[in-house]
């Protein structure tokens, strides 16, 4: 099992900017693609940006292009989501995800999630 913990959520106005952090205690975060979901109330989970195990490649969904950045540092067991112009439409749980698939956008492919952070965007 891999335990996934998010850190980094919280309240920022609009334009504003966060990044999200998604450590792995057990030490195996280099073997997955991992990915970055969220959830707004009443809505259902939405993908919102992928990347390989070596960090090589990356996808994103098109509300968030040219706004997130997903990174990883495997050495330090990391993966990262940098969000910037955060737009109240951004408000949700976000959850981190480890998949054995290579670089999967739909979460029936993660095989670990973790607790979720929430990310509060005011107006």
């Amino acid at each position: 099992q891999v335990p996934l913990v998010e850190s980094g959520g919280g309240l920022v106005q609009a334009g504003g900017s966060l990044r999200l952090s998604c450590a792995d205690s057990g030490r195996t975060i280099s073997s997955y693609s991992m990915g970055w979901f969220r959830q707004a109330p009443e809505k259902e989970r939405e993908f919102v940006a992928g990347i390989t195990r070596s960090g090589a490649f990356t996808t994103y969904t098109d509300s968030v292009k040219g706004r997130f950045t997903i990174s990883r540092d495997n050495a330090k067991n990391v993966l990262y989501l940098q969000m910037n112009r955060l737009v109240p439409e951004d408000t949700a749980v976000y959850y981190c995800a480890a998949s054995t698939a290579s670089l999967p956008t739909k979460d029936y492919n993660y095989n670990y999630w973790g607790q979720g952070t929430q990310v509060t965007v005011s107006s």
